[in-house]
């Protein structure tokens, strides 16, 4: 039999026309992406320097200096590149193109003449190239202007940048690989390993596969290429400890061979990068050990060390995941580059296996963490996204530095910002997944779309105001009938969906979490889903030692909280109701066009004087208030006065 071939969605043959993410993307195009060129080129003098333009220029002999930032400063720059990339796919702009275009003509004079780029060791530490993979993120920043060498050129079609970063690629093929004469090792931080194998289905060169497999099934064996690499740097020099990244390999999940690790484990952005590497590898080799390497660390992750919000690596330490069922409120760290490579993980799993709870994982992480990680102006970003804030804590306990009250302008390692830009410039990419027996439809974001089916094209128009009605229509387009399946996810947390097919319902038998369709689609024909979208309570595993005798509140895919703005401070002291019922009230000012949550509960008033002892021998005296709680959606949080917020609240 022969396997099912996926295609990626042509974001020229996309427009998303959704109320809410339309917003979102016009947001990013007109305020988020010339913000961040400004703070790219060090022009917004209240925001920490980046300086990442001036080392390009440095490099390029353009100006002269010295190299400022951190040693994966480049990275900023091709994100913020991808982001343009996309985002002109949808809204030409030449003079965003010609800022591009610009910026691709400095790249390419800062290039060295066998194909090395990255300005770090270019400008600072010439003769050092390749000797820290551990650490210094080499292969991590030349993986990241790959993918935006393939961006620009799906874009524009323009081959200067893709022909930059082939060269690169090339240099990388020679200086790495089993052969004798080259490094037998692999980047501290994954990145290279998902780009290498993007760049072979864009030029079909298969030593880029090659190579990305390499890197993959090398990773972990012993002789250990951390410590090799560590006693070759060292051996000139004094002998002292090893640093904590050669120590801790389960930090960049090297300390086993990829097929043959349990649990996802170190730093949580490494670890879903590495994996949707894999995860695209394991389906074009259809390697079945990486296949179930993927499907093995997805279960853990997903199933033991994930939050309701879809955000992941729950200590700030190493920005790392923890252990099972250890995910704490108030310290989360949930990073917002962590949910967005979640999303590009589920994708590659999506495309392996048409199963939807790679979708419904994806859905959550973009819908909570990744919505929220931008400010309603599109120039504030958060990288940590916990989900209980209590302000005079956080400035006080040292335990909490990495959490912000409100989302900042930039970072010194500001590695979201341009992150989420790209994701929201790129997210048709996972509305859809193309695949010859079907076409899945894996979220309900309004837009307009076509695809090439055989010899004919399927047009199709999704039209709803989701996730705040319920309702979706799924419209076809085209001028000729096309015989093709389409497979529409059902939500998880939807108990009760409804499918009408031109006004017949149709039964709701998913296969995988998908309702198969397969028939001759002529211009006209209609999809209705009705998604009945209930406040529902959530409750935790009984091993969630945080969560016990606590309740969540979702509505569709949305998690909603509490703030102080309208529920008053000491939220701790709130409770919620058994059985108390939620009303849907419209939003107003900031909060217009969404839809807030109301319910009856009571807030404890204790009577005691801060003279009163701290520990008691009898139950304190405290006297139930009924109160009206209001629930916002969670992403929206922090964009009022500085203020409490908690997701889980006691449930009476």
């Amino acid at each position: 039999m022969n396997r099912p071939t996926v295609t990626e969605v042509n974001l020229h043959d996309l427009r998303i026309t959704d109320p809410l993410f339309g917003k979102y993307q016009q947001l990013v195009r007109e305020v988020t992406i010339p913000h961040q060129w400004e703070a790219l080129n060090d022009r917004i003098p209240e925001l920490a320097p980046s300086h990442a333009i001036a080392n390009l220029r440095i490099a390029a002999n353009r100006a002269s200096g010295e190299f400022y930032g951190r040693v994966f400063q480049d990275s900023d720059v091709a994100k913020w590149l991808e982001a343009v990339a996309w985002s002109l796919c949808t809204t030409p702009d030449p003079e965003l193109e010609k800022t591009a275009d610009d910026l691709i003509e400095l790249m390419e004079a800062a290039q060295c003449g066998d194909g090395y780029l990255n300005t770090y060791f270019i400008v600072k530490a010439p003769g050092e190239r390749w000797t820290n993979l551990t650490e210094c993120h080499e292969l991590y920043c030349a993986g990241h202007l790959i993918e935006a060498g393939i961006a620009f050129f799906q874009a524009t079609g323009k081959r200067r940048l893709l022909d930059v970063v082939c060269r690169l690629a090339d240099h990388i093929c020679s200086v790495f690989g089993p052969e004798r004469d080259r490094i037998h090792g692999y980047d501290g931080h994954p990145e290279i390993e998902l780009a290498l194998t993007r760049l072979y289905e864009v030029t079909l060169e298969p030593r880029y596969l090659t190579l990305a497999n390499y890197f993959v099934e090398q990773r972990g064996t012993e002789p250990h290429f951390y410590d090799l690499e560590y006693e070759k740097r060292s051996r000139d020099r004094k002998a002292h400890d090893k640093s904590w990244m050669v120590r801790r390999k389960d930090y960049s999940q090297a300390h086993l061979p990829v097929i043959e690790q349990r649990t996802a484990t170190g730093h949580a952005v490494r670890f879903v990068y590495l994996m949707t590497g894999v995860a695209h590898l394991a389906r074009l080799l259809q390697n079945e050990q990486q296949r179930q390497a993927c499907l093995r660390l997805w279960q853990n992750m997903a199933q033991r060390q994930i939050y309701i919000t879809g955000g992941i690596g729950s200590q700030s330490a190493g920005e790392a995941f923890s252990s099972d069922y250890d995910l704490p409120n108030d310290t989360a760290y949930a990073e917002s580059c962590a949910s967005i490579g979640l999303m590009m993980f589920a994708r590659r799993m999506l495309e392996m296996e048409a199963d939807s709870h790679y979708a419904d994982v994806m859905e959550r992480a973009l819908y909570n963490t990744v919505l929220g990680s931008i400010a309603l102006d599109g120039r504030h970003f958060f990288y940590a996204n916990p989900l209980e804030v209590h302000p005079k804590t956080l400035r006080s306990n040292y335990g909490y530095s990495h959490i912000s009250l409100v989302r900042q302008g930039w970072f010194g390692c500001a590695c979201c910002p341009p992150n989420i830009a790209r994701l929201f410039t790129s997210v048709g990419h996972y509305i859809y997944t193309p695949r010859s027996e079907a076409l899945y439809v894996n979220l309900y974001i309004g837009n307009s779309v076509a695809f090439a089916i055989g010899e004919h094209t399927l047009r199709l128009r999704m039209s709803g105001n989701y996730p705040w009605e319920d309702r979706v229509e799924i419209t076809v387009e085209s001028e000729q009938p096309i015989t093709h399946t389409l497979a529409l996810r059902l939500p998880e947390w939807c108990s009760a969906p409804e499918v009408k097919l031109n006004g017949e319902p149709v039964k709701c038998e998913p296969r995988r979490g998908y309702l198969h369709i397969y028939r001759t689609w002529r211009q006209g024909d209609c999809c209705k889903l009705q998604l009945p979208m209930k406040a529902r309570r959530v409750y935790g595993h009984p091993q969630l030692r945080h969560l016990a005798g606590k309740v969540a509140i979702q509505r569709g895919p949305l998690i909603y909280c509490l703030e102080e703005a309208d529920n008053g401070p000491e939220l701790h002291n709130v409770w919620l109701d058994a059985d108390s019922r939620f009303s849907l009230v419209e939003g107003k000012d900031l909060f217009a066009g969404k839809i807030l949550l109301q319910a009856e509960g009571f807030r404890l008033r204790h009577t005691l004087s801060e003279e009163a002892p701290l520990y008691h021998y009898d139950k304190v005296p405290g006297k139930r208030q009924p109160q009206r709680l209001t629930f916002i959606p969670w992403f929206s949080r922090a964009n009022r006065n500085e203020g409490e917020m908690r997701i889980w609240i006691n449930e009476w």
